[in-house]
């Protein structure tokens, strides 16, 4: 990619991870109200919103990080397939946006009991403590794919390792 086009590119991929890291965050708050408040209309109104959240703030967040991240790896020297931190980044957030669906199916499930009517302190505490849970562990995950971002571990795979082999000019006796 040229200078341009790459700095867009990864101007995207920051601007949309670093949205969804917050939108977790702001998700996890909701569900700690949700579940510890007194009041049914703000446990509902919780509920409610996380649903609006989670469908229209924190899935296309997290498509777009994984798209605008393969974009970054395959116009790079970086590449997809040379650096472990890269793959493994590339799976931290495939299995998160894939967790982020099943975990929306147990959001809207509250969601649309928490639409009906008012939700009492004992109404589907196990989905709730779940709701709870799950959001707090893709916190911790994201907080990793952060770190590799920023502190890059060296370590090649095979791959990367035999593509460097291959652009190194033979040495000259």
């Amino acid at each position: 990619m040229n200078p341009r086009l790459r700095k867009f590119a990864l101007t995207a991929h920051v601007t949309s991870s670093v949205g969804w890291l917050g939108a977790v965050v702001g998700f996890l708050a909701l569900a700690i109200a949700g579940l510890t408040s007194q009041d049914a209309q703000t446990a509902r109104g919780a509920y409610l919103a996380m649903e609006v959240i989670g469908w229209f703030v924190l899935v296309p967040l997290s498509l777009v990080s994984l798209l605008t991240g393969l974009v970054q790896a395959l116009g790079t020297t970086w590449g997809l397939f040379r650096h472990y931190w890269v793959l493994f980044k590339l799976l931290i957030t495939v299995l998160a946006t894939i967790l982020l669906l099943v975990h929306m199916q147990v959001a809207s499930h509250i969601a649309g009991v928490a639409a009906e009517r008012s939700l009492s302190s004992g109404d589907l505490v196990g989905m709730r403590i779940q709701l709870l849970a799950d959001t707090g562990a893709a916190l911790l995950v994201l907080l990793v794919a952060v770190t590799l971002s920023v502190y890059k571990p060296r370590g090649l795979t095979r791959y990367g390792w035999r593509n460097q082999q291959e652009q190194r000019p033979a040495s000259q006796p």
